[in-house]
């Protein structure tokens, strides 16, 4: 979720939306191997998933894994920089 590209990707999947390797490529102006490798990150790491039709993937959010992405970056961002610590209280400076 760090890649700007990839929270670009997750954008497009609001509402339920399904879409495919190339409907991704293409609404991003990316090349399909690209937006292929950003989709597997994300399902990797939980917060797409994917079901197969023949030999199209179709995508969604799985907002389990969203939630859970996010619990994890709070509960990091809270390790780092807990809020009053530091002449920047509330923020990592």
């Amino acid at each position: 979720m760090a890649s700007d590209t990839r929270q670009q990707i997750l954008f497009l999947f609001e509402g339920g939306v399904e879409l495919t390797v190339n409907e991704v490529a293409e609404r991003l102006s990316l090349a399909q191997s690209a937006a292929s490798t950003h989709l597997a990150t994300l399902r990797d790491g939980g917060v797409l998933t994917g079901r197969r039709e023949w030999k199209t993937v179709h995508y969604r959010a799985n907002p389990d894994g969203v939630r859970r992405a996010l619990t994890d970056l709070q509960d990091a961002l809270q390790a780092c920089c807990p809020p009053g610590d530091g002449p920047f209280a509330g923020g990592c400076g």
